[in-house]
């Protein structure tokens, strides 16, 4: 089963917080995880952050980055396409959505995920008006 993880929700597999219990599961569960091409950026910058903030150091920083690299290795990772594009514009046009929020929810389209998992609840709502299996963490 593809579960798919947009970046808010994939990030807490990295740093301990609320829903992170569930997404570790859900990543066990999954025989196949799934990230938009857009998920790898956004939650490198969310490390960024919490370096610059002095969160964690850059030791920390670095190590939360190798780890995300080994881990979406063998991810299948969606690329901008036109059938993405497609469908993000659908859920914009069905709710009020961030276009990057759009761009997983298209993205989990194109690869016919199982399971779309979301710490953002705009997001989870608009994923679930357009047909996906929710999960919000």
């Amino acid at each position: 089963m593809l579960v798919f993880f947009d970046s808010s929700a994939f990030a807490k597999r990295y740093v301990q917080e609320a829903g992170s219990d569930e997404v570790l599961s859900w990543s066990e569960r999954a025989s196949e995880i799934g990230l938009s091409g857009i998920a790898l950026p956004e939650i490198i910058s969310a490390f960024c952050r919490l370096s610059r903030e002095k969160r964690i150091s850059r030791k920390q920083y670095h190590s939360l980055k190798v780890s995300l690299l080994e881990d979406v290795r063998d991810a299948a990772i969606c690329d901008l396409s036109p059938e993405v594009i497609r469908h993000s514009i659908l859920a914009l046009e069905k709710s009020v959505l961030r276009g990057m929020d759009a761009i997983h929810i298209g993205s989990a389209f194109a690869l016919s995920a199982a399971v779309f998992v979301s710490a953002d609840q705009r997001q989870c709502h608009a994923a679930k008006l357009a047909g996906l299996r929710v999960v919000k963490v």
